[in-house]
């Protein structure tokens, strides 16, 4: 579900992408309508350096999120598979198993960009 991002979106994209200077993808010019994808596929540099981003956020910024998750709002259809399965062990480690086999099943359902695999389960 398409969005604009809201004055807590933004400081949690700030929160994990400082550097974010603006709210627009560099190459579409489109507007971010979610944080995830853009971390993922924009300011992430590895793996090591998505799981450093992710691992700043508190637990209410995560709670927030999984919130955004679970309603639509927060778009994973973009987020690469092995940057998901960080972001699937960071919830299972934080706010336990059951909240991350929910997310799990909500990012396998998703088609927004292409068929995706998580191959290994947190």
């Amino acid at each position: 579900m398409a969005r604009e991002l809201s004055p807590k979106d933004i400081v949690v994209l700030k929160k994990v992408a400082p550097e974010c200077a603006g709210l627009e993808c560099a190459g579409s010019k489109a507007p971010y309508r979610s944080i995830l994808p853009p971390l993922s596929n924009h300011y992430a540099k590895s793996e090591e350096d998505f799981r450093n981003r992710i691992s700043a956020l508190d637990d209410e910024d995560l709670e927030y999120l999984l919130s955004l998750i679970k309603t639509g709002e927060e778009s994973l259809g973009c987020v690469p598979p092995h940057y998901m399965t960080l972001f699937l062990e960071l919830i299972s480690e934080r706010m336990g198993k059951e909240s991350a086999e929910e997310i799990m099943a909500i990012y396998m359902k998703l088609k927004d960009c292409e068929p995706v695999k998580v191959t290994r389960l947190f």
